[in-house]
């Protein structure tokens, strides 16, 4: 496992857990940090012990925004290159170019532990994520117009899709701040949970993923939601007829059904 400066990473029992690790500065983002994640991500993408992919925050804090460190370099004119991580060629990421079109293109589910503060670049990482749970106490902000930018990195696209365009707008426009619960209320979150509750309720969403469910099927769905935003409803269904067709050849149906049948947990292969 790779040694990181600014995440932890752990895996157990199928689900790696990447933590950003900057509590003192509420991990504020960092290119050293985008760098971390993005290859922790990449790298679970072909391992086959890794199932599901979680990320949290450090201590009070999921990430509170571009550290202001970083911005006031860009003012002076400066401002760091991301290093390049190889990726495998993906249909998905030809479609979601940029800074996090990597996080679509992983076959993985990746989970959002939003556990407190959640701003500017940090939201669009979590938006991201492909499910995204918050204690219901953490604050949410879009944060751009307050500091004289604009909305980036996607999020323009992603948010009216997510929360529709009068709420996406409302976050975008006053940068105001909301919590966690009304981030649930506008569908911004899957849930909204007191923090003490929020990694039990992950992890348990999580550890689920990772046994009973087959990890084929989610790359497959992960894979056809995506694309449906670029497709017509006929070309999306044909596809899907195709992928139909070929599920049934798969170890993974056979043992879906035989585990089934015979009442007992799956032990899916992802093949």
């Amino acid at each position: 496992m790779a040694d990181y400066e600014q995440i932890l990473s752990d895996q157990k029992d199928g689900v790696l857990t990447l933590t950003l690790n900057r509590p003192d500065r509420l991990n504020a983002w960092t290119d050293v940090m985008h760098n971390e994640l993005k290859h922790a991500i990449v790298t679970a993408s072909s391992d086959d012990a890794v199932r599901v992919i979680v990320v949290t925050g450090a201590g009070r804090g999921f990430c509170a925004g571009a550290d202001m460190d970083v911005l006031q370099g860009i003012q002076g004119g400066a401002r760091d290159r991301l290093t390049e991580i190889e990726e495998a060629p993906s249909d998905l990421r030809d479609l979601y170019p940029g800074r996090f079109g990597y996080m679509y293109a992983c076959p993985k589910p990746i989970i959002a532990a939003i556990n407190g503060a959640c701003a500017g670049i940090g939201l669009i990482f979590a938006l991201f994520a492909d499910l995204r749970y918050a204690a219901a106490e953490a604050k949410f902000t879009t944060a751009f117009s307050q500091r004289g930018l604009i909305a980036e990195h996607g999020i323009a696209w992603l948010l009216p899709r997510l929360v529709g365009e009068a709420n996406a707008l409302d976050l975008l426009f006053t940068a105001r701040k909301f919590t966690g619960r009304e981030a649930a209320e506008l569908g911004l979150v899957n849930d909204a949970l007191p923090v003490g509750e929020l990694m039990g309720n992950v992890q348990q969403t999580a550890h689920h993923l990772a046994t009973m469910v087959s990890p084929r099927s989610v790359a497959v769905m992960k894979q056809q939601v995506r694309k449906t935003y670029f497709q017509s409803f006929g070309d999306s269904l044909s596809e899907a007829d195709a992928a139909m067709e070929e599920s049934f050849a798969t170890f993974d149906f056979k043992e879906g059904v035989a585990s089934f049948v015979e009442r007992r947990a799956p032990a899916f292969k992802g093949r």
